[in-house]
């Protein structure tokens, strides 16, 4: 019998397709059943993990029932982030745009990935006059989320109710993968690239995600490099719907925040310690060190056989 975390929701699912499973207004209706995302995606239709039978889940529920964002595609509603990011980047009333995952490369010609969004500002001639970069990170899941999701929309009335905490691979947000596996590696790459040209970034995220990072050294507006926009899905009862809403901006300077972000905190060495002598004691005892190499022929070996 698979036992029940007690801090996990009953079930995972914030948003489908852009609305709270329990949302059944026409509207919402239209969207589970055509697949569509409300946030701006490349195509009508959802393409979360492929484009036919995509996953349409835009976030899920963590600790305390708050959701988390785990669709990047999430966070395009109404574009509030280039909006926040322009705010950052430029004067007030400067002529802008946005171009979408610009590649960027390193200076021997190799791909440091492609960014998000490249806010692009210009004067009337149509001449670039400057750039920042807008990173988009949503979060990691650990667990399986297509398994409550393809129940879910099997019948969504009846299954809106469902308890899924008896269920094996519940998932739930993986924040420390997310911040190491995916936005370490863009800040170390395309960051650097960027920062050594002297060019403002922005990173969106939530604020469930927020929480999880270091705490780093903040400076004023003028002086920072990198600002992070942090949101929530702010729930509207009037709509029965969440909206991506900006709870704060963080400014920082870059090389500050990229070495609290990928050093780790040391522990109680103590511990570590105590996991070496133990390992020790075994291998003393059984006189089989851990990793060891299995038996091979040694070269007194070879040459007795011929």
């Amino acid at each position: 019998m698979i036992k029940r975390r007690s801090d996990a929701p009953r079930q995972p699912l914030a948003e489908v397709f852009g609305f709270p499973i329990d949302n059944f207004s026409p509207e919402a209706e239209r969207h589970r059943r055509l697949k569509l995302c409300p946030y701006n995606n490349k195509t009508p239709n959802c393409t979360k993990s492929r484009a036919k039978n995509p996953i349409g889940v835009c976030s899920v529920l963590g600790t305390g029932q708050q959701a988390t964002i785990t669709c990047p595609i999430r966070f395009r509603e109404d574009w509030y982030i280039v909006e926040h990011a322009a705010a950052f980047f430029f004067a007030p009333g400067a002529q802008f745009t946005t171009l979408m995952e610009v590649p960027l490369n390193d200076k021997n010609g190799k791909t440091a990935g492609n960014i998000d969004v490249v806010l692009v500002s210009y004067d009337d001639a149509g001449r670039l006059t400057g750039y920042g970069s807008l990173e988009v990170q949503a979060v990691y899941i650990s667990g399986t989320i297509s398994t409550p999701f393809h129940h879910y929309m099997s019948d969504p009335a009846a299954n809106r109710e469902m308890d899924w905490r008896g269920h094996e691979n519940y998932p739930r947000p993986d924040y420390l993968s997310s911040s190491r596996k995916r936005l370490a590696p863009q800040l170390i790459y395309k960051g650097g690239i960027l920062h050594s040209w002297q060019r403002k970034m922005a990173v969106a995220v939530d604020s469930p995600f927020f929480a999880t990072l270091p705490a780093m050294d903040v400076v004023d507006p003028e002086d920072a490099e990198l600002a992070w926009l942090v949101y929530d899905l702010a729930y509207d009862k009037a709509s029965e719907r969440r909206h991506l809403a900006l709870t704060q901006t963080v400014y920082t300077r870059f090389d500050s925040a990229l070495e609290k972000i990928t050093r780790s905190e040391a522990g109680n060495e103590q511990v570590f310690l105590d996991e070496l002598q133990g390992r020790l004691d075994h291998t003393l005892a059984s006189g089989d060190p851990e990793g060891a190499s299995p038996d091979a022929p040694t070269l007194q070996d070879t040459e007795e056989t011929f």
